[in-house]
């Protein structure tokens, strides 16, 4: 690795080491001093560090650990338990989005196709930034926290599940009845795959574990990336394998003290140093230079985003005779964006027909 890279670690840790203390200081997430960083120390404004593939594979990393992490911390019963109230709450969030952010592309001249792709990105919440910032105010273990995270997985199946048609349909000009059947049935068999072998396989393995050599860990790691290609293969994203490979590493199927030992071990990699990385590398992609039109269709697709979200996920989980007050913590706690978007807009750079973007200024 060049000096150059280590150098550039060295600088984001400790500038998103004082940026997130001192938003932890005025009670806000770490993570927002962690993108400050980014935007710092980043093609955004300094310019100092710019994006390289090194830096990018520690980035990937970060958020492949951090969801492994969250997995951990999330008591499945507690998931389970709160299926439903999840699943609706994640499915109204990502159609009222979807279909506002469908509308508004097309009001400021977007194509059809554009409108599409960007109503779906707009519908997925970002997993991985969902989890950081429940973990930071310290309500991931609530009734609360386990229903965020349950609608933020359905959600982006959903939307991953759209945009895998979308994509084909960019390629091939049509939708394939087959190809929709196929992806649903990956989908479904990776699920029904993933509970039997967490429920009968895992268990029977880690309960026989030691810490000896270290085995316990590298166990771990193994079936974490295991799962994660598993995840890809059937259509979803890595980061959704990699937290249900967490939730196969839990106290009541394992020696006390092994889990206690993996658990501070990721933690330390998630906390004081992959994490860092992926969100300061978060901010690398912003970009402020742009002309007065373009802001006010920002303001229209964040304020669209926000209240589809919002709105979307709170109606649901009111009908289902929860309080208005938890509702709309749920719906306005579905709002992390970032990192699901990225990586929607890297997967279609090669795939999607042109974009003159925008096309006019208004309709």
């Amino acid at each position: 690795m060049e000096p150059r890279i280590i150098l550039n670690i060295v600088l984001i840790l400790l500038v998103a080491w004082v940026l997130g203390d001192l938003c932890q200081r005025v009670r806000l997430p770490r993570l927002l001093g962690e993108l400050l960083a980014g935007l710092v120390l980043g093609p955004p404004l300094l310019a100092w560090i710019m994006p390289r593939e090194a830096m990018q594979v520690l980035a990937d990393l970060g958020i492949f650990f951090l969801m492994f992490y969250a997995g951990m911390e999330m008591d499945p019963r507690e998931l389970l338990e709160h299926f439903w109230v999840a699943t609706a709450a994640g499915a109204g969030g990502f159609l009222l989005t979807f279909g506002a952010g469908f509308g508004v592309a097309r009001l400021f001249g977007a194509t059809v196709f554009q409108s599409l792709f960007m109503a779906v990105g707009l519908s997925a919440t970002a997993l991985a930034v969902q989890v950081r910032i429940l973990q930071d105010m310290e309500i991931h273990h609530s009734k609360v926290g386990h229903i965020i995270i349950g609608a933020a997985i359905v959600d982006n199946i959903l939307a991953l599940v759209v945009f895998g048609v979308l994509t084909g349909l960019a390629q091939t000009g049509e939708v394939s009845a087959d190809a929709i059947a196929l992806l649903l049935l990956q989908v479904t068999a990776f699920f029904g795959g993933t509970v039997l072998v967490g429920h009968f396989i895992v268990p029977k393995i880690t309960r026989r574990l030691k810490d000896t050599e270290a085995k316990g860990f590298t166990f771990s790691l193994v079936v974490a990336f295991i799962m994660g290609v598993l995840a890809e293969a059937a259509g979803l994203h890595l980061i959704i394998g990699a937290f249900l490979a967490g939730q196969f590493v839990r106290k009541e199927i394992m020696d006390p003290g092994l889990y206690q030992r993996l658990h501070d071990r990721y933690f330390n990699l998630v906390y004081g140093f992959l994490g860092p990385i992926f969100f300061v590398s978060l901010s690398f992609h912003v970009n402020l230079s742009l002309s007065g039109y373009t802001w006010v269709f920002l303001l229209a697709v964040v304020a669209v985003a926000a209240l589809g979200k919002a709105v979307g996920c709170s109606l649901p989980v009111r009908l289902l005779g929860r309080k208005w007050e938890e509702a709309a913590v749920i719906g306005l706690g579905m709002n992390g964006r970032g990192a699901a978007e990225l990586a929607m807009a890297k997967a279609t750079a090669g795939a999607r027909p042109s974009w003159p973007w925008p096309r006019r200024c208004w309709p």
